[in-house]
């Protein structure tokens, strides 16, 4: 399950980054907050995902 989750979250990340630039390029605010709220949310679960990688050592 983990290394499934970890490629999630980069495709999220990676999701994110794109539609920030995206709207950056465009001038579409909502589709560049929409990509830092992405990016966000896989930040967190990266986050998490490694408090679960520390405690099986």
């Amino acid at each position: 399950m983990g290394i499934a989750d970890k490629a999630k979250n980069a495709a999220q990340d990676l999701t994110g980054k794109a539609k920030e630039v995206v709207g950056d390029v465009t001038n579409n605010d909502e589709l560049k907050a929409e990509g830092k709220k992405d990016q966000a949310a896989a930040d967190v679960k990266q986050a998490g995902e490694n408090v679960k990688d520390a405690f099986k050592k």
